[in-house]
């Protein structure tokens, strides 16, 4: 369960170019710059695709018991576009973990701003491991 939270906004933004957007920025990256906080809150990655943005953000496990976390999820999920107007989708990047009881809180708020968000399962084993010891072995050809 102890991921480092620089590989955990990695996946994050993974997922963001799996998605087809384009990382504005990130936060713990090294060539991007820091996003600002939306409102009162801190944002790990900000994206874009074309005219739409994103807002990403990765819960712990200390945040995910916080008191605020319903208000902080409300708050980031009902965020405009302030040329266009549309609505700023919301990623929650969460560990396997904790996916279902952020799922279940997720019921709590309104339906409207539910469909601005998507819930994102960050896996905890770890990919370049397996992809290094699977190359390893030699063909053998006859």
């Amino acid at each position: 369960m102890d991921i480092s939270e620089r590989k955990t906004i990695d996946r994050l933004v993974n997922e963001f170019w799996r998605l087809g957007f384009f990382t504005i920025s990130r936060r713990l990256g090294t060539y991007l710059p820091e996003p600002e906080n939306v409102g009162k809150f801190q944002v790990d990655v900000i994206g874009r695709q074309n005219e739409k943005y994103a807002i990403g953000i990765v819960l712990t496990k200390e945040q995910i018991y916080k008191s605020d976390l319903l208000e902080k999820i409300s708050y980031l999920g009902s965020r405009k576009s302030r040329a266009s107007g549309k609505s700023i989708t919301l990623f929650i990047g969460v560990t396997d973990y904790y996916f279902k009881r952020v799922k279940e809180l997720l019921l709590n708020i309104d339906e409207i701003i539910r469909r601005n968000i998507k819930l994102v399962r960050i896996e905890e084993n770890d990919f370049e491991v397996h992809k290094a010891t699977s190359h390893s072995h030699q063909m053998i050809f006859s």
